[in-house]
């Protein structure tokens, strides 16, 4: 009996033992932190928007009501609104430099940033010329040493591309010679992108539509780009690994009218003219169809461009979604939506242009509901992915960005104090609702007479008329813009030195809680002494860790 008992005894032992084995294996929550291997790591999908206005964004006020985006709308709904979420540099190649790399932009290591350094005497300016390096560690590469298979579909504008030639103007894609060139440029972006860690890419424009050179493919087509993205994730549905899928619009960014854009010709595409178009989103004749049906456009009527580029977006979104669901993938993925930066002052560090919010779906959800107005930027998006997929972001060291998965969690309510941006020849600093701004230039263009001014801007204003651009300025005694030193500035930063009273102020201080269109400059008020001497200070602890000399802030 004796025996027996003990016998029984073990197995019950032995039988709670395995149970107990299996509920740690089932449940993640069981788990101890960084013990991946019975964790089924998320499929990671990171959606890029350009150029997106606030108005086009149902969950945002201005926007609220006025686009029918379903897809856009259940994310929100469902997910977590980072409301605080910002920029640290406010166009598009720096901005997704951050995204990709969870670095400030000035970080870059490419030789055209380093050349336009040493020509402006030491100040690193961040522009379009901030570009990843192939073989520079990305999201993509950390993900990839996880067991993640990575895909990256249009827009790069990022990650450099040597060997990739911009085509004339006047080239004709139906031309052999022109074909050949046009897919050799393809395969170098390729190429380069799988130095930096995506496995597999497509449909890749590696400039926006109008800089890519032959005038007659300066065409948007997103039905081009879903197609390559759905592809790829028809290529992994039966892999064993997690995907992590990268997706670029390239709208609404210009051309955005609508022979250029929604309504465009989906053969065209920056590969060449296809034999036929891609069927793999609604036909763009029901486009305009939708919208009146929903109420937000009339018969007869012109369709708003921005309305139906947005559904046209929407539609992308909605198409991957789908995918994964008849996959059975859905459930275990977690979508970034992120427009890449604020269009209402592009280019400059106003919150116009830094401020992006940005939404992460779950399915269930995250313990985080609804919005959260915490600080975060795009530079912590790359931690934020690598933690969700099982890694330790505290232990990448190139990281500027924290992990804000604490605070999807409800396990921490905020990761910043403060936030620092980076545009052209200004830098800011952001805490507690109170905006610091310095602008500075190098010494030898604040010396420059009127015939150096004028000649740099008649060159300019060439180059635009040459590449049928627009252009605004022809007085070169205006000053310098936030961005590139452009008597009155360039295209990108216009609509900001028209809606800024103070854009041209060499220092400019803005209290956002009573101020947050940023039209009156504090700076020398008296009451605001005190922040005017913390904020700087701020900055000054900020640059001191990035390269590149900026004003009396950092001189070497």
């Amino acid at each position: 009996m004796y025996k027996f008992l003990k016998t029984l005894s073990v197995a019950a032992f032995l039988f709670f033992a395995f149970a107990a084995v299996n509920s740690y294996a089932d449940n993640p929550s069981s788990k101890k932190p960084g013990d991946n291997k019975k964790i089924k790591k998320p499929n990671i999908i990171f959606f890029i928007t350009d150029d997106m206005q606030r108005y086009m964004f149902n969950f945002l006020p201005e926007g609220h009501g006025k686009n029918l985006s379903p897809n856009i709308d259940r994310l929100a709904k469902e997910g977590v609104v980072m409301m605080g979420q910002h920029v640290s540099s406010s166009v598009c190649t720096p901005s997704r430099y951050s995204c990709l790399t969870g670095q400030y932009a000035s970080r870059s290591k490419c030789d055209e940033f380093a050349r336009f350094t040493k020509k402006m005497d030491g100040q690193a300016v961040v522009q379009w010329n901030t570009y990843i390096v192939p073989g520079q560690p990305t999201i993509g590469s950390m993900l990839k040493k996880l067991g993640y298979v990575t895909g990256f579909y249009g827009k790069n504008h990022a990650i450099e591309a040597p060997g990739w030639k911009k085509l004339p103007l006047k080239a004709n894609p139906k031309d052999p010679e022109v074909v050949a060139a046009l897919k050799k440029d393809q395969e170098i972006i390729q190429e380069n992108l799988k130095k930096c860690g995506f496995d597999y890419s497509g449909a890749l424009y590696q400039d926006n539509p109008s800089y890519l050179g032959p005038e007659k493919l300066r065409y948007q087509n997103l039905d081009w780009i879903t197609e390559h993205a759905l592809q790829f994730l028809d290529t992994v549905k039966d892999d064993d690994r997690p995907f992590f899928l990268y997706y670029a619009t390239t709208v609404p960014h210009g051309p955005s009218d609508a022979e250029h854009s929604w309504n465009a010709d989906r053969r065209i595409t920056a590969e060449g003219i296809l034999d036929k178009a891609p069927t793999v989103l609604p036909p763009k004749e029901t486009i305009p169809e939708r919208l009146i049906k929903a109420g937000l456009a009339k018969p007869g009527k012109k369709v708003s461009d921005a309305k139906a580029n947005t559904l046209w977006i929407d539609d992308a979104l909605g198409a991957l979604i789908k995918k994964l669901e008849e996959q059975g993938k859905l459930e275990n993925t977690i979508i970034f939506f992120f427009n890449d930066h604020g269009q209402y002052a592009k280019g400059s560090v106003y919150e116009g242009g830094v401020s992006s919010p940005s939404v992460v779906w779950k399915y269930g959800g995250f313990p985080l509901k609804g919005v959260c107005d915490s600080y975060v930027s795009n530079i912590d998006f790359a931690p934020t992915i690598l933690e969700m997929a099982g890694g330790d972001p505290s232990k990448e060291k190139s990281f500027d960005g924290i992990s804000f998965l604490p605070i999807l969690n409800n396990e921490k309510c905020k990761t910043h104090e403060s936030l620092y941006f980076e545009m052209g020849f200004s830098r800011a600093v952001l805490k507690d609702g109170i905006k610091y701004i310095a602008l500075r230039f190098p010494e030898f263009a604040e010396k420059w007479d009127l015939k150096k001014r004028k000649e740099v801007l008649d060159k300019w204003n060439d180059f635009r008329k040459r590449n049928k651009l627009r252009y605004h300025f022809e007085d070169p005694s205006l000053p310098f813009s936030h961005l590139m030193l452009i008597p009155g500035g360039g295209d990108a930063e216009y609509p900001s030195t028209q809606r800024y009273a103070h854009y041209y102020d060499k220092d400019q201080l803005y209290d956002l809680r009573a101020d947050p269109k940023e039209q009156n400059n504090l700076y020398n008020n008296p009451r605001y002494q005190d922040y005017v001497k913390e904020m700087r200070a701020l900055l000054k602890k900020y640059l001191e860790k990035l390269p590149g000399k900026f004003g009396e802030f950092k001189t070497k």
